[in-house]
C-alpha cells in the first residue's frame, strides 16, 4: 500500500505520523509531570507549613503571647463584671445608670465569651497547641465563675 504512494505522498504521511508520536509523548510527559507534583504537593504543604510555625520565632511568641492575652481578656471581662455587679448591689443607682450598669454587664459577658471560644478554638489546633504555656490551662471553662491564668 505504502509502494503505491509517491515519494512526496509518503512524506507527508511519516510527517503526519512523527507530529502524531510527537504530541502522544508530549501529552504523556504532562500527565507523568503532574502526577509527579501532586504526590509530592502533600510533602511540601506539610513543609510550608512547618517552617510558616514550628520554625518561625515570631509565629511562636506570638501564639505564645496570644493565649495570655485571651486569657487576660477573660479575667478583664469577668472583672468588669463583678465590678458593674457590686455597684448595682452596694449603691441605690438611679434607672439610668442601672440600665448602662446592665449594657456593661451584657456586653463584658458576651466579651468573655467571645475570649473563652477563641481560646479553647486556638489551643485545639495542632500547629499551636505546643505554645500553650504549662501554667495556662489546656481550655477555659465558659461555665466557671472565675478564669485563672496560671497554675
Amino acid at each position: 500500500m505504502l509502494r503505491d504512494l509517491g515519494a512526496g505522498a509518503r512524506a507527508l504521511l511519516y510527517t503526519v505520523l512523527g507530529i502524531l508520536a510527537l504530541a502522544l509523548l508530549t501529552a504523556l510527559g504532562i500527565y507523568a509531570f503532574g502526577t509527579v507534583q501532586n504526590e509530592t504537593a502533600d510533602y511540601r504543604g506539610r513543609r510550608d507549613v512547618r517552617e510558616k510555625t514550628v520554625a518561625n520565632a515570631d509565629f511562636r511568641i506570638g501564639t505564645y503571647e496570644q493565649f495570655f492575652d485571651l486569657c487576660q481578656s477573660t479575667q478583664a471581662a469577668e472583672a468588669a463584671i463583678k465590678n458593674a455587679l457590686q455597684e448595682l448591689d452596694t449603691t441605690n443607682p438611679s434607672d439610668d445608670r442601672k440600665a448602662q450598669l446592665q449594657q456593661v454587664i451584657t456586653a463584658q459577658r458576651n466579651t468573655r465569651a467571645d475570649s473563652i471560644t477563641t481560646y479553647n478554638s486556638k489551643a485545639s489546633q495542632n500547629h499551636r497547641e505546643a505554645f500553650l504555656d504549662a501554667d495556662l490551662p489546656y481550655r477555659l471553662d465558659v461555665n466557671a465563675k472565675e478564669t485563672q491564668c496560671a497554675a
